[in-house]
């Protein structure tokens, strides 16, 4: 997971020597780890405001080693980006650094594989965050690619775009509290567990077939992607 110089600080050492499963081994005997990120917006200067993430191991949730943490970025968020996630100035103003925040990320994250629902929304985030520390994010499993792979299956044709609210439904699953971090952390995690279950029932997965689907494409609202 190296980038090409030393990784700085203690959990990004960690994370850079953990290893990881390799592709073959069946997803049941992996360790995943999903994440979802809260966000100023999704331009270039936007910043991460909180994370959330939901350990899988076994094809079973460990909710007792979820993560949830605020990140004070360095700008107030705009009235637009607290209508959508509830996270006034107030409420960020002293929350741990995104630095500190991000050390925490890497410290639950090492040895998992991790898991995102539209996942170039956190690749872009968090990589330009592990990338200043010397470190390169694994590749991911996509749900939102891995729910049109499902409905290609089983339809034989699914949408362009899949947001995270219409696969826990067509999952037939109750979402969580929608733009909170770990609320969607754990909405994510229910339809990987869910996804990763009916494509084995087809055809055995492993990390290599659940991690290698295509990149899906990113729709932008006007507040973010639908």
């Amino acid at each position: 997971m190296r980038f090409g110089r030393r990784p700085r600080g203690a959990a990004a050492v960690r994370f850079a020597e953990a290893g990881l499963p390799g592709p073959d081994t069946p997803w049941r005997e992996a360790e995943w780890l999903v994440v979802d990120l809260e966000l100023t917006g999704l331009a270039r200067s936007d910043e991460i405001i909180s994370i959330g993430a939901v350990p899988v191991c076994q094809g079973a949730l460990i909710l007792g080693e979820s993560l949830y943490t605020l990140a004070r970025p360095d700008r107030a968020p705009t009235h637009a980006s607290v209508l959508i996630h509830k996270l006034r100035h107030a409420d960020l103003a002293h929350a741990p650094s995104t630095d500190d925040a991000i050390e925490l990320l890497l410290a639950t994250m090492a040895g998992r594989v991790p898991v995102f629902h539209t996942s170039i929304v956190e690749r872009t985030f968090l990589g330009r965050e592990l990338r200043r520390r010397g470190l390169r994010l694994p590749q991911d499993a996509d749900t939102e690619v891995l729910g049109r792979r499902f409905l290609r299956q089983r339809d034989g044709e699914a949408p362009l775009g899949l947001s995270l609210a219409r696969l826990a439904r067509l999952l037939g699953q109750p979402g969580e509290d929608p733009h909170h971090a770990l609320g969607d952390a754990l909405t994510t995690a229910k339809a990987f567990i869910a996804l990763a279950a009916l494509l084995d029932a087809r055809e055995p997965q492993t990390v290599g077939s659940l991690t290698a689907a295509e990149q899906g494409p990113l729709r932008i609202g006007r507040f973010g992607p639908i």
